[in-house]
């Protein structure tokens, strides 16, 4: 198995942008598109386990903007050319460090979130 081929590499982080400034901005539309459409997704929040990209979706509409974030680490990685994941540190201006995780897959509408993950810590 190929381990970062560069152009699936590429792929990974044009999406993973699209979703970070989709996030920013609060544009539901895409933020749901990135997500795979399938009871398989699932989304686990700082509050909220979701199950299905529907209750992804449900979850979206119904949330104010929580407002811009700045990133700190960010780690995509690709296994073969068509499975990815992508870390993250984040920092809202509310305080605390953020930590993201999703898992990524190539289907046939392009790249999609499978399964996230976001946790926020308080700093020591």
């Amino acid at each position: 198995m190929e381990i970062d081929h560069p152009q699936t590499l590429a792929e990974v982080r044009a999406a993973f942008a699209r979703y970070e400034e989709a996030l920013n901005v609060n544009d539901v539309q895409t933020l749901n598109e990135l997500f795979w459409r399938s009871p398989h997704t699932l989304r686990y929040g700082i509050a909220e386990e979701l199950y299905g990209h529907d209750a992804v979706a449900a979850f979206r509409s119904g949330r104010a903007a929580p407002g811009r974030r700045q990133l700190g680490r960010v780690q995509i990685t690709t296994y073969g050319r068509d499975f990815a994941t992508a870390s993250c540190e984040f920092r809202r201006q509310a305080g605390g460090l953020g930590r993201q995780m999703q898992t990524w897959m190539r289907t046939p509408e392009g790249w999609r979130i499978v399964a996230a993950h976001v946790s926020v810590r308080d700093e020591k």
